[in-house]
Formats: structure tokens, C-alpha cells, sequence
């Protein structure tokens, strides 16, 4: 975690949770008696609603500022660990979790393949699911984006912290294919269909 800069969380929701959230509680929808981890959970923001709403979940974050916000709100739910490591941190590696979450975290990471692996790693005890978003890429927004001079910004790279990978339908679902997940649900969220702000890919790992 040497090179990780805390992004600095406050309390409260940020302007994507509008969106992501109405989304991401259709996909759960049978989903209340199963454990589930958010992955890359921030200040908690959707995994404290979810927990306010019945279901059972735990957090995992490298933003200790997030961790510390998350856990004033449901304390010993949240745990500090870098999530491009490979195993859960004490506290939360005893737990079989059924489901994992993860809004908006890909696209930040370098090396998507450790993240991956850490997903595996969790649910491979007895099989589970994985419920991802990330931003929305495809042929019609990205045309769009051109057309209307907004490659720079949408982009950009002034952002410190910011996106550094850039998926689509099918570079997901090649990677979690990669990793032995079968994609089993797909879902666009937010604006108008094909040019969605993000995209959310529910996925079975195999055999589970």
C-alpha cells in the first residue's frame, strides 16, 4: 500500500450512488439471506444502506478515512486491507461469504488480475457470485464521447487517482472468464441505453 493515496472520503453519498444504487438493489433483489463483502467499499455509502435494509455485509477498503466513516455507522462491519492483495484481512478471513460486490473499483486499479484473484480467492471456498460495475464503454457512447468533443474530459488524465482502465461488455467478461466466473446478468445504469454511465455484470464462478 505504499503507493496508495487515501482519496480522502467524507460522510454522505456521492453523485454516482443516484444511479448505481437503484441498479445495483434490482440485481440483489434474492439476495438478503446470503453474506456478502463490498468490495473497494469507500465510506461504505451503498453497503451501509444495504445494512439498513437487512442485508448482511461486511466492507473491505484501502482508504482508512472511508473505513473510519463506515465503521462510526455499523462499527467491526469494515476493515482496512489493500484489495489488490490476494487474501482477506484477520477479522474477516474466518467468514464464507456468498456474494461479492464492487462499484466503481476496477477501473482504478493496475493490476486488475490481483483484484480478480482476491474475488476467486473468497468465494472459492463453496462457490459464490460476483456483482461488478464499472463505467460503461461501447462503440455508440465512445462515438458519441467524439463527436461531441468530450474525449478529454470523460478521459482525462489531470485526475490523480482517477480511472486508469477503461472497460467494456466484452474486455469484462474476458476477464472474469479468465478466472473461471460465467457472466449471468447484465445491466446498464444511468442515462440512456448504449450510453450508460456504468455498466453492472453479475457473474457466477463456476462449478458454484
Amino acid at each position: 500500500m505504499t503507493d496508495y493515496k487515501d482519496y480522502g472520503w467524507t460522510a454522505g453519498q456521492t453523485h454516482a450512488h443516484g444511479f448505481l444504487y437503484p441498479t445495483l438493489c434490482a440485481m440483489l433483489e434474492h439476495d438478503k439471506s446470503k453474506r456478502i463483502l463490498d468490495l473497494g467499499c469507500g465510506n461504505g455509502a451503498i453497503a451501509c444502506r444495504l445494512l439498513d435494509q437487512g442485508y448482511d455485509v461486511y466492507g473491505l477498503d484501502a482508504s482508512e478515512s472511508g473505513i473510519g466513516i463506515a465503521n462510526s455507522r455499523y462499527p467491526g462491519r469494515f476493515f482496512v486491507q489493500d484489495i489488490s492483495t490476494v487474501a482477506l484481512p484477520i477479522g474477516l478471513d474466518h467468514i464464507e461469504f456468498d456474494l461479492v460486490i464492487s462499484t466503481e473499483v476496477i477501473e482504478h486499479i493496475y493490476d486488475p488480475r490481483s483484484y480478480m484473484q482476491l474475488v476467486k480467492n473468497i468465494l472459492s471456498k463453496h462457490g459464490g457470485e460476483l456483482v461488478i460495475s464499472t463505467p460503461y464503454h461501447g462503440y455508440l457512447k465512445n462515438l458519441v464521447m467524439a463527436l461531441t468533443n468530450k474525449m478529454d474530459s470523460h478521459f482525462t488524465v489531470l485526475w490523480d487517482g482517477g480511472h486508469i482502465k477503461f472497460w467494456s461488455r466484452r474486455t469484462l467478461t474476458a476477464l472474469l472468464n479468465e478466472f473461471g466466473f460465467e457472466v449471468t446478468q447484465f445491466k446498464g445504469s444511468g442515462r440512456i441505453p448504449f450510453i450508460w454511465k456504468s455498466m453492472f455484470v453479475r457473474a457466477s464462478l463456476n462449478g458454484s
